[in-house]
């Protein structure tokens, strides 16, 4: 079952992480709460313990055979530039409404071949979850939404979003792009231009 934090605003207690009420909305979710995994024989996401993460836990996927530029790249094993295809951890997420939800999670990277992931929903992938990329925050957590793109390899703000079109249960996943990738949690929001605390 997915844990859902509370969050004070304004003097206002909302359940499920949601700020109701106000324009900027929000659903905040541990990585580690997820409901099933899906295409893990060749990768897998595993919980593991870190007192810096939110919850004090994240997820990882392993093995991480291509820590460095110079590791090879297997297509399919250490790497999926398609998602979907690998390493699928799912999320049941209560949506409240219908409406564009741009993307964040927290992730802690620390190199080149460790910072990529794709999101998507209900079993589909789209264009806008694709390529989810981290550059900033090295060894530290660290919250990113940009979308690596072929001309700007560490990723363009606003890209990474789901267009959800109704309300109510939804399942929120993440595939993997490369491995080692680590996940502390990740948010949704209404707001184009909501900016979390690293």
């Amino acid at each position: 079952m997915t844990k859902l934090k509370n969050v004070l605003i304004t003097g206002l207690l909302c359940t499920a992480a949601m700020t109701v009420g106000f324009a900027q909305k929000t659903i905040e979710v541990e990585a580690e709460s997820f409901s099933k995994q899906t295409k893990d024989d060749v990768r897998k996401w595993y919980v593991k313990s870190d007192p810096n993460a939110s919850g004090k836990s994240f997820i990882q996927i392993l093995p991480d055979s291509r820590v460095t530029h110079d590791d090879e790249l297997v297509v399919g094993t250490s790497f999926s530039n398609t998602p979907g295809v690998l390493a699928i951890v799912s999320y049941d997420v209560k949506i409240p409404k219908a409406g564009r939800y741009y993307v964040w999670a927290r992730a802690l990277s620390t190199g080149t071949e460790d910072n990529g992931v794709h999101v998507g929903i209900d079993g589909t992938w789209p264009e806008t979850g694709a390529r989810l990329q981290w550059c900033d925050g090295k060894n530290q957590w660290y919250y990113e939404s940009k979308q690596r793109t072929e001309e700007v390899h560490c990723g363009v703000p606003y890209l990474i979003y789901l267009d959800i079109e109704k309300a109510g249960k939804h399942t929120i996943q993440f595939s993997m792009r490369e491995d080692g990738f680590k996940m502390d949690k990740f948010i949704l929001t209404t707001d184009k231009n909501y900016q979390p605390k690293n």
